[in-house]
Parts: structure tokens; C-alpha cells; sequence
């Protein structure tokens, strides 16, 4: 997250770039730094055949199609019909398995909590005059899903599709907040963090201590420690299992927070019970 006009910092994502391509009824995926796995590639490949044509190819079809030798094509497709994945028919041709209509109806609920936040939250920024964000965690990132921005000159630069670190952000702690120290300790094998402001939290003891007191409030905050100039607030979304599968913010000047934290911080907390459990 960075503003526009306050930090000139340009965000660049040099770790993986991916070329893709057509290949024998797949998409072959190659990743600059080259740690491909080969047995995922096939796999990959089978299943873009198989999508385009099921209940149709034999094993034999398959090896020959995709120029895998059968004993590999039996020891792959014996794995992912036990995964899943596939389905072998009756006439011992294949198709897709169940496990992509569970992942696909997954897929799809995201969307669902996209639209409804936009519903939502395009309500409540009206309210407070204040740009509100969905994020999800992925590892130790905050992955930025949308965006209600309220007008203002100095405006956020975080967009959908942006990644932050988590310890630094509102959204990444309010998310945080409800895993074990256990799970925390994994994420964090090292005791620095990153550190972007002079409020930044830069040691885990002191990041598992402070999600301490967020789970106890039902709310994260972000003090001017992701960026100077502006300070957060973020509530997590639940799902239907009572699972934490997001979190919203509202992200505020930090000239106005004084006079507005109060009434953002039951904002957020109400929008994120609104977007709990539907998913």
C-alpha cells in the first residue's frame, strides 16, 4: 500500500514472471527461475486434454496424445483419479474428477464476496468518506481483492491484484490475529520483519504480542506503519465453517484520524459481520 503524491514508490513483482503457451492440449508454464516441476507440467496437460475431450481418451489415447510413455501416463493418472482429479468411466476412457466442482465452486464464492463487498462497502464510504479494501492472506502477503475509494487528492495506490506484507498492514494483522503462535512461528521463522515506517513493527515477539490485543479487540490497526501519512483500521470476514477468509479496512489521512477512528472502527467491524458467513 503506498499514496500517490506522499511516498513515490514503485511496486514491481521481479520474483516470478510466467510465459504461457499452448502445448498439446495444455498450457506448458515456465517460470524465470526455472523450478518447474515436470510431473505438475504433465499433470497440467492431462487435464486441459481431458477437459477438451471427456469421456473419450483411453490411457493409450492420452500417452499418445501428449507423447508420455504409458508407464508414466498409468502411474499418473492411477494418482490423480485417487486425488480426484480424474474420473475413469465405465469404457476405461476418463473425464474430470469431483475435486474441480469443489475448487470451482471455491473459485467462484470469492467472486460472490467481491460483489457483495463493492454492494456493501459503496454504502458505508459514504458514510465515513473514506476508501475501504478487501484482502485476503496468502503465507506471510495481504492479496488486495478490491477497492472502495472515497474521493480525495491524496488517494491510495494500492489496487486489486497488489500485495503487501502482512505484519505492516491492517488487513495482514486483523487476519493474523486468529492463527496459533504456532502457526505464526511457522510463517515467521525469523525475529526481524520488514520495516517500511519509524512505527513499523519490526520483531515477531513484538508482532504476536500486539495480535494478541487485536484478537481481543475484534480489530487490527494500522498506525502510519505501512506508510507515513495514513493510519488503518480492519475487521476479518468469517465463512460459513467460521474460518477467516478475508478481512476489510477502512485507511484514513492521518490528519483526519483523530476525528474519524472511532466512527471507522464500528464501520469496519459492522461491514465485516455483514460479509461474515455467506460464503
Amino acid at each position: 500500500m503506498t499514496v500517490s503524491g506522499v511516498d513515490d514508490i514503485i511496486y514491481e513483482d521481479l520474483k516470478t514472471r510466467f510465459s504461457i503457451e499452448n502445448h498439446r492440449g495444455g498450457f506448458a508454464i515456465e517460470k524465470e527461475n526455472k523450478y518447474g516441476v515436470p510431473a505438475l507440467d504433465k499433470a497440467n496437460r492431462i487435464i486441459n486434454l481431458v477437459a477438451s475431450q471427456p469421456s473419450s481418451l483411453k490411457l493409450m489415447d492420452i500417452s499418445r496424445e501428449l507423447d508420455i510413455h504409458k508407464s508414466s501416463m498409468f502411474s499418473l493418472l492411477h494418482t490423480m483419479e485417487k486425488l480426484g482429479w480424474l474420473k475413469r468411466d465405465l469404457g476405461d476412457t476418463y473425464s474430470l474428477g469431483s475435486f474441480f466442482g469443489r475448487i470451482g465452486s471455491v473459485y467462484f464464492r470469492q467472486f460472490d464476496l467481491i460483489s457483495d463487498f463493492h454492494r456493501e462497502a459503496s454504502i458505508v464510504k459514504q458514510r465515513v468518506e473514506e476508501t475501504f479494501q478487501l484482502g485476503r492472506l496468502e503465507g506471510d502477503q495481504v492479496f488486495y481483492l478490491a477497492k472502495e475509494e472515497a474521493p480525495s487528492p491524496i488517494k491510495l495506490a494500492s489496487e486489486p491484484g497488489m500485495c503487501w506484507p502482512a505484519s505492516v498492514t491492517a488487513l495482514g494483522k486483523a487476519m493474523l490475529s486468529v492463527k496459533t503462535e504456532e502457526e505464526l512461528i511457522a510463517l515467521y521463522p525469523e525475529e526481524q520483519l520488514p520495516n517500511f515506517t519509524t512505527n513499523t513493527i519490526t520483531t515477531r515477539s513484538v508482532l504476536l504480542n500486539k495480535l494478541k490485543d487485536t484478537q481481543l479487540a475484534g480489530y487490527a490497526l494500522d498506525l502510519e506503519e505501512a506508510v507515513n501519512g495514513f493510519s488503518c483500521v480492519a475487521a476479518p470476514i468469517y465463512g460459513s465453517n467460521n474460518e477467516v477468509i478475508a478481512a476489510v479496512s477502512c485507511s484514513i489521512p492521518q490528519h483526519r484520524w483523530e476525528s474519524k477512528q472511532e466512527l471507522a472502527k464500528r464501520e469496519v467491524l459492522q461491514l465485516a459481520k455483514l460479509l461474515s458467513h455467506r460464503q
